[in-house]
């Protein structure tokens, strides 16, 4: 390099990328129309619009959201193409606060949880009464889930003209759990009303006559159905995503893949114990950390003077050791 002076021409400057300060404001989106999530597959989002139930429009969730999670049974905002014609895509730009979540984890020992269902307000928990043969264990469960979320359960038997529902009922009749059987063909107007105008989900392990019954209260719903494995007794998985479907006669029914296992890690006890109102009561008698299937529990003494019934107790006591196998 020669020996003479640099002047301001021999500088060279690296130019900076030219950003602009990200603005914290989103996008109102006070056009949104609102919508009912009724199925996701691979990050597509179908969703009914709830002035037009009948149009379903496929969208996607708008980045701004971040990671919050869409859930079937959430109500949420959409803009965008909304004419829900073939190859059309929208956007999902609201996610409204739910009124229920129905959860589960996939094990015990699994730390994370995961939402099955959004917004429901009753929990079908299907259950054949042979081939094959009812799981208590599993219902029990089940039973945790939707005293866990505040979702009233309803009990569905199916396949009865297998089998004698009557112990199996039996089983329940203390926790005060509406139940309904149901025979392949026969009448389904009971378990209609109990489905009327309210958003219901049906869960329970495979083969046991989920599909089909859905298919039977929803002729076009076309639901895959299987049997029965003749080797393990077990049922063979046909849903493999929860759907929601519009119930002819008012409200929507979600089905759902069936489960083996139904994870508890996540339930808190006492939540399950507030939701036995004639007994939360008397848990105030109970010495400290009782686990309320003790001798010196305050539950005793609060059935014997009358305030509940023993046998409601020792149904309490066999779902709160359900959640106790989990931890």
């Amino acid at each position: 390099m020669s020996g003479r002076e640099l002047d301001e021409d021999d500088v060279r400057v690296k130019r900076g990328r030219r950003t602009r300060p990200r603005s914290k404001q989103r996008p109102a989106h006070d056009d949104a129309v609102d919508a009912f999530v009724v199925t996701i597959d691979r990050g597509r989002i179908t969703c009914a619009l709830s002035a037009s139930p009948t149009v379903e429009v496929v969208a996607v969730k708008a980045r701004e959201l971040g990671r919050k999670a869409v859930s079937v049974g959430d109500n949420v905002g959409l803009v965008g193409d909304l004419s829900g014609r073939p190859d059309t895509l929208a956007r999902l730009v609201r996610i409204d606060p739910r009124k229920t979540e129905l959860r589960r984890t996939a094990d015990d020992s699994d730390p994370y949880e995961r939402i099955i269902v959004a917004n429901v307000d009753q929990m079908g928990i299907v259950v054949a009464v042979a081939d094959p043969p009812p799981r208590i264990g599993l219902i029990d469960r089940c039973l945790v889930a939707a005293y866990d979320a505040r979702v009233d359960p309803l009990l569905v038997l199916t396949k009865v003209d297998l089998g004698d529902p009557a112990d199996l009922l039996a089983a329940y009749r203390d926790l005060d759990i509406a139940a309904v059987a149901v025979t392949r063909g026969g009448s389904l107007a009971e378990l209609s009303d109990c489905l009327r105008d309210r958003v219901s989900v049906f869960v329970g392990h495979s083969g046991v006559g989920k599909s089909t019954l859905v298919n039977a209260l929803i002729p076009d719903a076309k639901r895959a159905t299987g049997g029965v494995n003749e080797s393990t007794g077990r049922g063979r998985h046909t849903s493999t995503s929860a759907q929601a479907l519009a119930l002819p006669f008012g409200g929507w029914l979600i089905d759902t893949p069936g489960v083996r296992s139904f994870g508890l890690a996540h339930v808190e006890r006492q939540r399950v114990i507030d939701a036995f109102d004639d007994l939360a009561e008397g848990t105030a008698n109970c010495p400290r950390s009782c686990s309320h299937d003790e001798v010196d529990c305050g539950l005793d003494l609060w059935c014997e003077q009358g305030h509940a019934s023993a046998a409601r107790l020792e149904s309490l006591r066999r779902i709160l050791r359900a959640i106790d196998d989990a931890h």
